[in-house]
């Protein structure tokens, strides 16, 4: 019987069959372990010059391998990493492990990431650094935990398998990949420099220091209690599986938009039929942390959805413009006022209804409500597209990895051919 009969790969020429499926003749197959360790070298910030960079989890962007912030003073914990340039950092816990940065400066970490070192002789950083943003590599880690802490576990990880090229193909990999970076960084240079523009035209247009061509006149000075309807908590209700309703939970608004996989369900009744939310309603934050109290979402008509406890729903009136309503809400003067007034406790602030309605908001003719939420939303459109954009850029990135890390394609500037 035949490979192709058996339902086995073929093996073209200058090919070879491995465990990890077939590759090239000349790549090979090593464990994790045999090509990289963790730099274990603790030390405590004390003994660290203060000028060293302390690395935490936060500080690691979301998929994009690029450090946001970081400064010494944060890192209290009394065990840390050192690192150097050129390794490799990973977050271990399950909701950081697509955050990794290739270091370009010495400094150290907490023990929640890994500095991973290459050995120069077997792998280039930057290649490692490309394995540790593959699929494979997060689906492995995910499912490594020790039996103590949800963290991946390195006794596990370093006999994860990796299909190894030459070095100079692993540069020639690296290179073609870091057009795509280039790509998705530009993107997101172009996302935060919109957000910005919208960020200044939300404070200029929603206090009126800037008037949209063709109005005039004075504002009116209102409280939030005369521009709704109803403000009110939301249900208690009965927990149930995914086969309920889908109802709001704290997090759901935690991303300032309703983010449908952070809802819980709710088995349907009388009572929860009454709390169904509609398209132009606000939630709004009132019990969180300091940094979270005061964030909205927008319903809109998307997907059904019933209002939970722990977010108040606002519901504009007639003379107000639910969208202009929301955009101020959602500004920093809004915001501000928020942790203003909230009442901390150990680790939650909250504002009641009563407050919430005093809130002084500069309010223009209906007409002119309308037209500022127009120019914001054009605005927040412009954004999401670029998003889509990166998100594209960024599954064509992962598709190029699946491909060139495993040798299925390989690139003309390393005389390889092609799988496919």
């Amino acid at each position: 019987m035949t490979d192709r009969q058996a339902g086995v790969e073929d093996v073209p020429p200058g090919y070879k069959r491995t465990d990890l499926g077939v590759i090239p003749d000349e790549w090979e197959t090593k464990r994790l372990g045999n090509i990289a360790a963790i730099r274990n070298q603790k030390v405590v910030p004390s003994s660290v010059d203060p000028d060293t960079p302390c690395v935490q989890l936060e500080h690691i962007g979301q998929g994009n391998g690029r450090l946001l912030e970081c400064t010494t003073a944060r890192c209290s914990t009394s065990s840390n990493y050192r690192f150097f340039a050129g390794n490799v950092l990973f977050g271990r816990l399950r909701s950081y492990l697509r955050k990794f940065w290739h270091a370009d400066r010495d400094g150290i970490c907490t023990t929640e990431i890994w500095p991973l070192v290459a050995d120069a002789a077997q792998v280039d950083s930057a290649f490692l650094f490309a394995i540790v943003q593959s699929d494979r590599f997060v689906e492995a880690a995910s499912i490594s935990y020790g039996t103590h802490m949800p963290r991946t576990d390195w006794d596990i990880m370093q006999n994860f398998e990796i299909c190894l090229p030459p070095l100079h193909e692993q540069r020639a990999i690296v290179t073609a990949l870091s057009d795509v970076d280039g790509l998705i960084g530009a993107l997101d240079a172009l996302i935060e420099k919109k957000r910005a523009i919208k960020q200044a035209a939300m404070q200029q247009l929603l206090t009126g220091k800037k008037r949209l061509p063709g109005f005039a006149g004075e504002w009116e000075t209102k409280q939030l209690g005369d521009h709704a309807t109803l403000i009110r908590n939301g249900t208690t209700y009965v927990a149930s599986l995914r086969d309920g309703v889908p109802i709001t939970r704290i997090e759901t608004i935690s991303s300032g938009f309703v983010d449908f996989s952070k809802v819980g369900y709710a088995k349907y009744s009388k009572v929860v039929e009454s709390y169904k939310l509609q398209p132009g309603d606000i939630l709004y934050s009132h019990i969180n942390s300091i940094d979270h109290i005061g964030k909205v979402a927008l319903v809109s008509d998307v997907q059904e959805l019933y209002h939970g406890m722990n977010l108040l729903m606002i519901r504009s009136g007639n003379n107000t413009n639910s969208k202009w309503l929301f955009y101020v809400l959602n500004s920093d003067f809004s915001r501000n006022w928020a942790r203003s007034i909230a009442k901390q406790a150990v680790s939650q602030a909250s504002i009641n209804t009563k407050e919430i309605k005093t809130f002084s908001i500069p309010t223009p003719p209906l007409p002119e409500q309308t037209a500022i939420a127009a120019v914001l939303s054009d605005m927040d459109a412009e954004i999401a597209a670029l998003e889509r954009r990166r998100e594209k850029a960024k599954q064509i990135k992962q598709g190029m990895m699946q491909q060139l890390l495993t040798g299925r394609i390989r690139l003309p500037s390393v005389g390889g051919v092609s799988t496919q």
